[in-house]
């Protein structure tokens, strides 16, 4: 039997794909310009609260245990703003409390005296109830202020209500 592709598959094969040709274009062209210089950065750290909301998007036939939502945050304290995103889950396995997810969202707002946006992204699994999640800005998606931020958040839920420390660098500011 042989199963239908889905355009989900297609379009992380062909995303997949397009990065590596990049990737290995930019490694083999002596022309291409060379990578901006590195300036100097402050290791900082936020913390606060968030809201989220998410919203189950219409699954396809044959994603049986997989699921589709919208993410919509409101973040508090460090980090004033909003996000919005997608995230990808499966708990289309035959041990209960085992599962994964992916997402992607951009965050706006202001980070302590910082204004912009960036882009977070979230790899998360969950083996027999234990839990491993990675949460990274995604590299040169700052913008205005934001520009150049990198960085690690860690979410916390904590009797329903949710939290974050954000371990960020920051190029300083002449």
């Amino acid at each position: 039997m042989q199963r239908q592709h889905q355009p989900l598959v297609h379009f992380a094969a062909g995303t997949f794909l397009c990065l590596c040709l990049a990737l290995s274009a930019q490694a083999q062209n002596p022309a291409a310009p060379p990578a901006p210089a590195k300036d100097k950065a402050v290791t900082m750290h936020a913390s606060g609260t968030f809201e989220v909301k998410l919203a189950p998007q219409a699954a396809e036939d044959g994603d049986a245990g997989l699921g589709r939502m919208s993410i919509d945050k409101q973040f508090h304290g460090d980090l004033e703003g909003t996000s919005r995103g997608f995230m990808l889950s499966s708990a289309a396995t035959i041990v209960k409390g085992s599962g994964g997810y992916v997402a992607m969202e951009r965050v706006t707002g202001k980070l302590k005296d910082r204004s912009g946006s960036f882009v977070l992204q979230h790899s998360g699994t969950m083996t027999r109830g234990v839990a491993q999640l990675s949460v990274t800005v995604v590299p040169d998606s700052g913008t205005d202020q934001l520009a150049g931020l990198a960085g690690i958040m860690t979410i916390k839920i904590d009797a329903g209500k949710h939290s974050y420390e954000f371990e960020y660098t920051l190029p300083v500011t002449p």
